[in-house]
């Protein structure tokens, strides 16, 4: 296995995506391109919703489509059971077109729009998320014109350091919103939602993050104010970073947790994205110049693979996969400013040549989300499942792969 990953295989010198080989791959397209493993995917929502519905009677899954709105990836997931987690209109539309149920996708996020709002709320959503307390009177307001009640998840703030998104409950909040829910009659507050960070592979930091949802529930309860559900976010990284055994104890301890808590609630939501698609992207590059000292230049960068993706990305010479990667080498990308490095002393291949295949694996969460569209054509998009190999994005024919 390469990476840790069992769809991505070396046999006698020959790399193989499932049961595409790469050879095949780089006959239907050029390098830089990129590679998405349906078969991956789903085992990884097998996996996570295995553990979590034998771990919890009460769980509920949405998967965060900012990880990776492709549609044909969200159409995947959709096709498990999967429900959604969106934040604008363009991922309500394909929410909506790929069928997800509305009882399924939870909305919302620091910026609501009256459209967004509003297209929400006539379709039935089922949470509309709320990071702003004045929110709350704007989504009353289309509701009521609407004739229906619109359910609500507040998000709290995690109380991680320099963190501004979400609500901090202190009396003078917990006084406002309880004046906000007696006054407006067309909404109901439902769900209280935390999320910390991204690629949490340690209990400790979500039982930070549960702690912070258990002292909300408890100031809203003490204010009179009833919660049904608690959202604790994602923050799960790849699944070939964290073992299913590892998943396993994290989910245990969560729900020994809550039981210490004294937290009681009828369903309890997880919105993983990184774990589904995370381990089920990979880059096609190739190497376009070598320095003296070890740095090589591959044709891709920051551009399409960005720092801001946090993926915990892995490198192999696909040219030279059977050499050992021992030796210390700096690896760059395209864009023309010296501040774009994919990594530092990362071990890689003695023998470096122009024109040897770069395999990046783990790209497959927000990357394309993140992408900046610097001046350069986006790559071709590939989903791989068993024997089958479909381009699904081709920039010389699409425009773009957003959501539009």
């Amino acid at each position: 296995m390469i990476a840790g990953n069992k769809y991505i295989l070396n046999k006698d010198n020959l790399i193989t995506f499932d049961s595409v080989s790469l050879r095949t791959i780089l006959e239907e397209s050029k390098t830089p391109l990129m590679v998405l493993l349906e078969n991956k995917i789903r085992d990884n929502i097998h996996t996570f919703n295995k553990i979590f519905k034998s771990v919890f009677s009460n769980y509920q899954g949405f998967y965060s489509f900012k990880a990776n709105f492709l549609p044909e990836v969200c159409k995947i997931i959709q096709s498990e059971g999967v429900g959604a987690e969106i934040v604008g209109i363009p991922e309500l539309n394909l929410a909506l077109r790929l069928g997800y149920s509305s009882n399924k996708i939870i909305a919302g996020g620091p910026y609501l729009p009256d459209e967004f709002i509003e297209k929400c709320v006539i379709n039935d959503i089922r949470e509309i998320i709320i990071y702003n307390l004045n929110d709350i009177k704007r989504v009353n307001v289309i509701s009521e014109k609407s004739g229906k009640t619109q359910n609500l998840c507040l998000r709290i703030n995690s109380q991680k350091f320099g963190s501004k998104l979400g609500i901090t409950l202190d009396t003078k909040t917990l006084s406002k919103l309880k004046e906000l829910l007696q006054d407006c009659d067309s909404v109901s507050l439902k769900t209280i939602l935390s999320h910390r960070s991204t690629q949490m592979n340690n209990f400790e930091q979500f039982r930070i993050n549960l702690e912070n949802i258990a002292q909300a529930y408890n100031q809203l309860r003490n204010s009179g104010i009833n919660i049904e559900n608690i959202n604790l976010g994602g923050g799960f990284p790849e699944s070939v970073v964290i073992p299913e055994k590892q998943l396993k104890k994290i989910a245990l301890n969560l729900k020994e947790h809550l039981k210490l808590l004294k937290i009681n609630v009828n369903q309890i939501y997880f919105e993983p994205g990184r774990y589904f698609v995370g381990d089920a992207g990979i880059f096609l590059t190739e190497i376009i110049k070598i320095t003296d000292d070890r740095w090589i230049f591959l044709n891709i960068g920051n551009n399409i693979c960005p720092k801001f993706a946090r993926c915990s990305l892995r490198f192999y010479n696909a040219s030279k996969i059977d050499a050992s990667h021992k030796f210390k080498t700096s690896i760059a990308g395209i864009i023309p400013t010296d501040q774009d490095i994919l990594v530092k002393d990362y071990f890689f291949t003695q023998a470096l040549e122009e024109g040897d295949i770069v395999i990046i694996t783990n790209v497959g969460a927000y990357t394309l989300t993140f992408s900046n569209r610097f001046p350069y054509l986006l790559p071709p998009i590939f989903l791989v499942s068993g024997t089958n190999a479909k381009k699904i994005f081709d920039p010389t024919i699409d425009h773009d792969f957003s959501l539009y």
